[in-house]
C-alpha cells in the first residue's frame, strides 16, 4: 500500500533537508552511508498529541529492536500536525526520555531533535548556529547507540563537529539559506 499523497510530500521534504543538508552540508558526518545504503526509515506520525507520538515512537523503537541495523539503521520520525511550537515540543522530550527509561532503551536508543523553530539554549532564535538542527517539520530521530559508538572509532576530533557545523551554517550566504532553508522563509 502506498503512503497518502501528503506523507510523501512530507518524506520528499525530509529526504531533501537530509541529502541538501545535513549530508550536502557534511554536519552529519555518520549519515551519508545509511543514506546510500537506503536504512534509514522515514516514518510520518499523524498525532495531534503526545500520547499517539509515544505510542508512535514505542512502535519504530519496537521495530528497530525487531530489524537489524543492516537492514533499518536508523529512523526519522516526523511530526507533521503536532508538536509545531518549539517549546512544546521541547516540553514533550521530558516524556521522551520517560518512554526511553520504562522500556529500558537508555543506552540502546538515544533521540537527535530537530525542528523548524530550533534553537540552542545559549542562542538568539535568528543565530545561525541555529540551522543545524532547524528541519522542516519536527523531527525525532532514533539513533541506535551502538551504531554510533561503531561509527565514532571511525572519526578523530568528533567534538569538534558542533563548532565545524556552527561556522559552517554562519558562511552559508542568504541566497544560500533560502535555497537549503525554503520552508524558513515562506511561512
Amino acid at each position: 500500500m502506498s503512503a497518502p499523497a501528503a506523507d510523501t510530500k512530507v518524506i520528499g521534504d525530509v529526504a531533501r533537508w537530509l541529502n541538501e543538508v545535513v549530508i550536502g552540508l557534511n554536519l552529519c558526518p555518520f549519515s551519508g552511508k545509511p543514506t546510500r545504503e537506503n536504512r534509514v526509515r522515514f516514518f510520518v506520525s499523524a498525532a495531534t498529541g503526545d500520547e499517539k507520538l509515544l505510542q508512535d515512537l514505542q512502535q519504530e523503537m519496537e521495530l528497530l529492536d525487531q530489524k537489524p541495523a543492516s537492514e533499518i539503521e536508523t529512523t526519522l520520525v516526523i511530526v507533521p500536525h503536532h508538536l509545531q511550537d518549539f517549546f512544546d515540543y521541547n516540553q514533550f522530550l521530558n516524556w521522551t526520555n520517560q518512554l526511553l527509561k520504562r522500556n529500558r532503551w537508555v543506552g540502546v536508543y538515544q533521540l537527535a531533535t530537530f525542528h523548524p523553530q530550533y534553537c540552542f539554549a545559549h542562542a538568539e532564535p535568528d543565530d545561525a548556529e541555529n540551522l543545524t538542527n532547524r528541519a522542516p517539520y519536527p523531527i525525532l530521530h532514533i539513533i541506535r547507540e551502538a551504531s554510533l559508538e561503531k561509527a565514532l572509532e571511525y572519526f578523530a576530533d568528533v567534538e569538534e563537529i558542533p563548532e565545524v557545523n556552527k561556522t559552517r551554517v554562519e558562511s552559508l550566504s542568504a541566497e544560500e539559506k533560502q535555497k537549503l532553508f525554503p520552508y524558513l522563509f515562506g511561512r
